[in-house]
């Protein structure tokens, strides 16, 4: 009956790879190949998809203190940078619960991703939660 169990067990695993599923990801470069020899009419156009986040802390402090900064007033640091759009987060992260430590409440925006570079040089960090 093990032996029995065993081998349907194996079968499942191989007949699952031999689908496709556990086939080997392709690595950066080669996937970088690809797209560089695919047309130039087949660029892809700017979409949600070519957007990344990024953030900075509100500045908010728990039991009220701190000066906090709102996301339109913090809009002004990405300078030219376009932003789609700037909501205020918390970052899901458990803080400890003492008078004057941070919140864990950031100010996210979304932005081109060609333009992370120049928001990380702003000081702004990628966000990197949901």
């Amino acid at each position: 009956m093990k032996s029995l169990f065993l081998l349907s067990v194996f079968t499942l695993i191989s007949v699952g790879c031999a689908e496709g599923n556990c086939r080997q990801i392709a690595s950066a470069a080669e996937v970088k190949n690809k797209l560089s020899s695919t047309s130039d009419s087949a660029i892809i156009s700017s979409g949600p998809q070519d957007r990344v986040k990024v953030f900075k802390y509100d500045g908010s402090l728990q039991c009220g203190s701190g000066k906090v900064i709102s996301p339109d007033e913090m809009r002004t640091q990405l300078k030219d940078i376009k932003i789609y759009q700037a909501e205020n987060k918390a970052d899901g992260l458990m803080h400890m619960q003492v008078c004057g430590s941070p919140t864990g409440k950031a100010n996210v925006f979304e932005i081109d991703r060609r333009r992370l570079a120049d928001a990380v040089k702003l000081g702004f960090k990628e966000w990197p939660w949901n």
